[in-house]
């Protein structure tokens, strides 16, 4: 009796044993099958917890000076037209939480000018942050949280895309590559368009290729979404609609040889049109108000000469169909790409830019190793397209290609954020490549290469960061080190004014309340962070004891066109207005944007 209860209690214990075991070993299983998915739920948490962490070290930019209170409005008030140089997408996440924050708010028609003046939308900007000084700190961070979010889903997007093309292994290190690259962690807190436009213009690929592979109804009503939710996010990703309208056009002349009726395309190209219209108009919440008095003014501003009664009754006609503000903003952006934009590139000056600006800017601000990774990709895949009739590279290579052409014909130089739509597709090959050089590890000798280049890329990427951290908005390359930054770049490439929180706290701890200054956004802000900011083209040296000159400022581009003795200065005298700082050694450098120097001969 006494032996069978031993035998017993040793079988009860081996099963208690047994279970936590083979529950542990299922866990591995599991892991193991979803490795991938796992892998890129952690990097996409490693990025977002860095970007919030830089949202706390980090003050707003000069473009959320403006971004930040139009998001509010657009929600709070439910009117499209502050800002409506960008489409609402972006607005429209950063206002959700500030609609619980609760700041003061002015009606901008109250102030005595128009929302969708340049005037008007600077007024409301001031007095919404001046109307909210104790809500500053506030209302900057939870109008980019959403921003991270955005990016984080942007990384998910890429993963969808390149696993279905390409593999788990090779969707991971894609989003690794995504998730490291500082151009990407620092726009991915801004409440600005690029990351959204990236996500949009990625959102329209997806849904192409889903839709090619098997033409439905259903897919075409998703395609005509993700075509309104681009639009939704950057003007400049209205090519979307030539994009689709090829491609259905395509398969109209197609039609006759395949199973899919011309009757049954045209049905799906409406659908996907009408789609696309009703998500546009439901993000400016149906609003199609008259032009009025001051939009019909400020459209014959922009139009070109004798244009204007034309353009009017084109924005008027249009305007039936898409809200007001939507074609507003579309022939906002005209007109700034024909007028341009100051820009340096290498020395260089010029409004209407170079066709050449964004390779440039790209090897200068991408990492040496993506950069590497980048060149060597698109010749391999090209290579599988052209060679080897690999038809999954098409709907990378294209894409990117659309997207390069575009950006390289446009006059607007501002910095290389205007490029991330076109990054996307570069992760997407750089991860595929990778993937197949760490599957011939076991391929001999040349194989076992491979697979430490990508190990050794991926680890480079690593380090550079890491070097990067804080100051991804200014990160340059090592090809950068023969001159100073803001030599090679200008505008938001070397300096956007979120440095400005560093620079207040060094001056307070100085006991400084004021510095004669020039950077972008200072004007605003830096005195909401305790200290004054005297515009340097009023202020004469020897008011302060410092000067804080911005990256793009030295540079020569960003500086805006003023008097010198009584008459209006000289092209080469506007870039060159603070030579003389270029040439000293400044104090301290915040961020790597913002110059600190002594003006009392310590």
């Amino acid at each position: 009796m006494d032996e069978s209860l031993h035998q017993q209690a040793a079988v009860d214990t081996g099963l208690i044993a047994f279970e936590p075991r083979r529950a542990l070993g299922g866990a591995l299983s599991w892991a193991r099958a979803r490795a991938a998915g796992l892998a890129c739920a952690a990097l996409l948490a490693f990025m977002s917890v860095q970007m919030l962490s830089v949202v706390w070290l980090k003050s707003i930019t000069v473009d959320e000076i403006v971004m930040i209170p139009a998001a509010y409005y657009h929600l709070a008030a439910g009117n499209c037209q502050l800002v409506h140089e960008h489409p609402p997408l972006v607005k429209i996440l950063a206002g959700l939480p500030l609609l619980f924050v609760q700041p003061h708010e002015t009606d901008p028609a109250a102030m005595g000018r128009a929302p969708d003046s340049p005037l008007g939308k600077w007024t409301y900007s001031e007095r919404f942050w001046d109307d909210n000084p104790e809500l500053f700190e506030s209302l900057s961070f939870w109008a980019r949280l959403p921003m991270i979010g955005l990016a984080a889903l942007t990384g998910l997007l890429l993963y969808a895309y390149a696993r279905e093309l390409f593999g788990a292994t090779a969707a991971a290190l894609a989003v690794a590559l995504y998730a490291l690259e500082p151009t990407v962690v620092a726009h991915g807190r801004v409440v600005q368009t690029d990351v959204a436009a990236s996500f949009g213009y990625l959102l329209v690929f997806y849904a192409l290729r889903r839709y090619l592979q098997g033409p439905t109804l259903r897919r075409a009503l998703t395609l005509g979404a993700a075509g309104g939710v681009a639009c939704l996010t950057k003007f400049s990703m209205l090519i979307a609609g030539p994009i689709v309208g090829a491609v259905f056009l395509a398969l109209f002349w197609r039609a006759r040889r395949r199973a899919l009726s011309p009757k049954s395309v045209a049905a799906h190209a409406g659908a996907t049109a009408l789609t696309a219209l009703l998500v546009i108009n439901a993000a400016y919440f149906f609003d199609h108000r008259p032009l009025g008095a001051e939009g019909v003014k400020w459209v014959h501003e922009k139009a070109p000469a004798g244009a204007g009664d034309a353009a009017v009754r084109a924005i008027e006609a249009t305007s039936y169909v898409l809200p007001t503000d939507f074609v507003l903003g579309v022939f906002w952006q005209l007109w700034h790409n024909r007028e341009g934009h100051n820009a340096g590139l290498l020395g260089m000056y010029s409004p209407k830019g170079w066709w050449y600006y964004f390779p440039v800017a790209f090897s200068l601000k991408a990492t040496l190793p993506f950069l590497l990774l980048s060149l060597a990709a698109l010749a391999w895949g090209a290579y599988r397209l052209l060679r080897g009739r690999d038809r999954r590279f098409l709907f990378v290579l294209v894409p990117f290609a659309i997207y390069a052409f575009v950006s390289m014909a446009g006059a607007l130089n501002l910095g290389i954020r205007y490029f991330l739509p076109a990054y996307m597709f570069l992760f997407m090959l750089g991860g595929a490549l990778l993937g197949r050089l760490w599957g011939l590890r076991r391929a001999g000798r040349a194989g076992r290469g491979g697979a430490a280049a990508a190990v050794f890329l991926l680890g480079w990427m690593c380090v550079e960061a890491a070097r990067a951290h804080p100051d991804h908005m200014t990160y340059m390359n090592q090809l950068a080190a023969g001159a100073p930054r803001w030599w090679y770049l200008s505008d938001s490439n070397v300096e956007w004014g979120d440095d400005t929180r560093a620079l207040a706290e060094y001056l307070r701890g100085r006991g400084e309340t004021k510095v004669r200054a020039m950077f972008l956004g200072g004007f605003l802000t830096l005195h909401h962070h305790g200290v004054a900011y005297l515009d340097a083209l009023a202020v004469p040296k020897g008011e302060t004891r410092y000067t804080a000159i911005g990256a793009s400022f030295l540079n020569g581009s960003t500086v805006s066109g003023y008097e010198r003795g009584g008459r209006p200065v000289t092209e080469e005298e506007r870039v060159n207005t603070f030579d003389e700082y270029r040439r000293r050694t400044p104090e301290r450098v915040f961020g790597g944007s913002i110059y600190l120097f002594r003006e009392d001969g310590r």
